[in-house]
């Protein structure tokens, strides 16, 4: 049984009184009234981070990831809860200086307070983040419109490429590219400067945390809409292109892995002159990937000028 299908059939019946859960199919909680939004995380050695050989480094992954859902709805995080699970033989004072270190930098990059947490000992390493934010609005899944631009900043790619780096699964001689690649999966660039133009000019959004296709996907789970991506639209670092002129990785491969932690949302097209603009000014990469079509319950990928029906979705899963 994968993630959705556990949260629709089962946990999503326990909070249908409460509106402020959101059926339990978006990204936080927010209680309008009191105008507060929260997310929870939980991360697992060899699940959400390959293991714990550069805990510092960890530690700002797994911040980041968590503020990320946050950032996606247009809140701004203020503040964080941090709960650790740690080996006996794990824990000791070279270690606590590190993460305290790595937290104060994440803190003070993001404006951020820790605010409570616990820890104990266990047989394997684990985290869990809550993120708090305060906003008048948050932008929801599923409020796409007919013909909204699909919109994703940043870069695709760079963290999955990382991932196989650490796995040994590709080779890269270059010291400067393997680094530049294996850092972007455990520091992803995430959005921050961009949350009050999501907030004020999106409809829809989340972030690409489990594959773009996928998330996208989840984007519109309870529309009756459906989108049309082109490949060629897909923003890649110029690194990327680098290593792909070496590689031939299929573009549309990227689309099904996740870690990019980047924002995923849809806007009307009136729209797209301001967003480009205000974006550009605030040095923030942004680009327009494709639009929302209705089309019979089918999604297309634009492929060599070929429009192409998306018949199999295989993303990253939370129960490796």
């Amino acid at each position: 049984m994968i993630e959705e299908e556990f949260i629709k059939n089962y946990l999503s019946k326990l909070a249908k009184n409460n509106k402020s859960a959101k059926n339990l199919n978006d990204d936080i909680f927010y209680d309008k009234k009191n105008k507060i939004a929260v997310s929870i995380d939980t991360y697992n050695e060899g699940v959400h981070f390959l293991n714990f050989d550069n805990p510092s480094l960890v530690i700002k992954k797994i911040i980041r990831s968590s503020i990320s859902d946050l950032i996606c709805k247009g809140v701004k995080p203020k503040y964080y809860f941090i709960s650790a699970s740690l080996k006996k033989k794990t824990l000791n004072n070279k270690l606590s200086k590190l993460l305290i270190k790595s937290l104060m930098e994440e803190q003070k990059k993001f404006n951020l307070k820790i605010s409570g947490g616990d820890t104990v000992s266990g047989k394997f390493i684990s985290f869990t983040i809550v993120s708090i934010g305060f906003a008048n609005k948050i932008i929801e899944r599923n409020n796409s419109k007919l013909n909204d631009d699909i919109y994703v900043t940043g870069n695709i790619g760079d963290s999955y490429i990382g991932l196989q780096l650490l796995k040994k699964k590709i080779k890269i001689s270059n010291k400067i590219s393997k680094d530049y690649f294996i850092k972007k999966y455990y520091i992803p660039d995430i959005p921050f400067k961009s949350i009050n133009l999501i907030q004020k000019l999106s409809n829809s959004s989340i972030d690409v945390s489990d594959g773009l296709l996928i998330d996208l996907n989840k984007l519109i789970n309870q529309q009756k809409l459906n989108y049309l991506i082109d490949i060629d639209k897909i923003p890649t670092s110029i690194q990327f292109k680098k290593f792909n002129k070496k590689n031939s990785y299929k573009l549309e491969k990227l689309l099904f892995h996740g870690d990019d932690y980047q924002t995923l949302f849809t806007a009307k097209r009136s729209y797209r002159r301001k967003i480009l603009q205000k974006f550009k000014k605030m040095n923030q990469k942004i680009s327009i990937i494709g639009k929302i079509i209705k089309s019979n319950k089918s999604n297309f990928l634009k492929i060599d000028k070929k429009i192409r029906k998306i018949t199999n979705y295989q993303g990253y899963s939370h129960y490796l």
